[in-house]
């Protein structure tokens, strides 16, 4: 009918939780960055999330394109 956005929006945020959670990944023994966080690695907390959501939205991406195919 329109324009699907699911796969842009899905790519998007898949390549960003990548870049943010490598970085939450090769920053996790420094101390000094988290502690105003509460020693929690947001960086990496929120790059799993921003994944997460990424692959959902690629997900359905995939599923909604193969339905209109058939």
């Amino acid at each position: 009918m329109g324009i699907d956005i699911k796969f842009p929006i899905g790519l998007m945020f898949t390549i960003l939780g990548l870049l943010l959670a490598g970085f939450g990944l090769v920053t996790n023994g420094d101390a000094a960055l988290y502690s105003r966080s509460l020693n929690i690695n947001i960086n990496l907390w929120s790059g799993c999330g921003m994944l997460l959501f990424g692959l959902i939205m690629l997900f359905f991406s995939r599923r909604s394109g193969k339905s209109k195919t058939q």
